[in-house]
């Protein structure tokens, strides 16, 4: 049954990457985007619904609770968007009382992909951080935090630092989670699985613009984000992976090592629960993945649930 609803999430994947190249796209808009269960049906939605937003998220009114005062801002990974990478964590976020807030990211710059307006954080690096500081700032100044908690995902985890280390960043964030995020980078090989899953292959690097380029290993971009560490002072992290992503290669490239002042707690997913199969895409649909979120939020938060994910790779 497992290797069934495999190939069913592969089929589906691999519609969605057929889809965004040639412009057949989902219903239309509903007056709330609903949330999902999955990365493919996600996907699938926001080919329609480019500029959607994950149920929950962006609630400009919300003010922070004395149980979760920090606002969370989730950053999408690369070749994604807010939606599709969150439209599961971002409600169980706010069913749970935290000020969600999402941004779209990196979506400018060389690249045909960026051709497809349901494709974000392709675009350099550097630059989405930018982005990322502009948007945490207009977070403070409405929820009037002094500062935010960050989940960001693949490149999101990465981009994350990127703020933390050079665009002002530190001081304004408590606490980060990554999930498979490329701190280190990725082999090309895994650039090239997320490539083909998504439909995207057959262009050069260049032309899938300069942020999959910035993440393989060796880069002169990693070099310089990992020189002096990987951490900054006064910021928790929790970096959580699996061991069956296919992107972001090796898994454990998505690891931390503290530095002085900072804390970091590392996990992978199938650390006591060998029936999560969540690759790099499904990830965030992984009810284990949601609760480890949750438990790196608020050390006070419920053990993270065990069960079943399914893999879209």
């Amino acid at each position: 049954m497992i290797n069934r609803n495999r190939k069913v999430s592969r089929i589906l994947a691999l519609l969605a990457g057929f889809a965004l190249l040639t412009g057949i796209g989902a219903p239309a808009r509903a007056a709330t985007d609903p949330e999902l269960p999955s990365f493919p049906t996600a996907l699938l939605y926001s080919l329609g619904n480019p500029d959607a937003t994950p149920p929950g998220a962006n609630d400009w009114s919300c003010t922070p609770s004395p149980s979760h005062p920090r606002p969370v801002v989730l950053v999408h990974g690369t070749w994604e968007n807010r939606y599709d990478n969150f439209a599961k964590l971002s409600p169980a976020l706010k069913r749970d009382g935290y000020c969600v807030f999402a941004l779209n990211y990196g979506a400018r710059g060389p690249g045909l992909i960026g051709q497809a307006p349901a494709v974000k954080g392709y675009g350099d690096i550097g630059e989405s951080a930018k982005d990322l500081a502009a948007f945490v700032d207009r977070v403070r100044a409405s929820t009037g935090s002094g500062d935010v908690d960050l989940v960001g995902h693949s490149q999101g985890g990465m981009l994350a630092r990127q703020y933390l280390k050079f665009e002002g960043g530190a001081g304004k964030v408590h606490t980060l989670v990554s999930l498979g995020a490329t701190h280190h980078g990725t082999t090309l090989s895994g650039i090239a699985t997320l490539a083909e899953t998504l439909h995207l292959l057959g262009f050069s690097p260049l032309l899938l613009g300069e942020a999959a380029q910035q993440q393989v290993v060796g880069s002169p971009f990693l070099a310089k984000l990992n020189a002096g560490g990987d951490t900054v002072p006064g910021v928790g992290y929790l970096a959580i992976a699996t061991k069956y992503d296919e992107v972001t290669t090796p898994y454990s490239s998505a690891f931390l090592t503290a530095g002085p002042g900072a804390t970091v707690r590392n996990v992978t997913l199938q650390d006591g629960c060998a029936l999560d199969l969540s690759d790099h895409l499904s990830m965030t649909y992984s009810a284990r993945a949601i609760g480890l979120v949750k438990q790196g939020l608020d050390p006070s938060a419920p053990p993270a649930p065990c069960g079943v994910n399914l893999p879209v790779l």
